[in-house]
């Protein structure tokens, strides 16, 4: 199988799972589990994703210094309830600072 043809697989199944969530009667989309889960699971998504990002190197988990730093720049800006794009800025700046620094 060539690269091309999982693209264009993906990109299928991508689009049939959109059209399926269009499709769906208003009764399973208003059931209470259907909710949660429909609130729940992006911020769950997300939560994994930073602390791949944060803690991953390829294949193994390591400790970097700058991106903890960055972290903690991102969530003292958070409970300063700074707009996110600050966040983000706090955040970059945070990590080249201390990559720069050398730890």
């Amino acid at each position: 199988m060539t690269v091309w043809w999982a693209i264009a697989i993906t990109c299928a199944g991508c689009y049939l799972l959109k059209l399926a969530g269009l499709a769906a009667p208003r009764r399973v989309l208003d059931h209470p589990g259907v909710r949660r889960f429909a609130r729940l699971v992006p911020v769950a998504l997300l939560a994994a994703l930073i602390a791949v990002q944060t803690f991953g190197h390829g294949q193994e988990l390591r400790l970097d210094g700058a991106r903890l730093a960055g972290m903690a720049a991102a969530v003292v800006a958070l409970l300063l309830r700074a707009p996110f794009l600050v966040v983000l800025i706090a955040a970059a700046v945070v990590t080249a600072l201390t990559r720069l620094m050398g730890m």
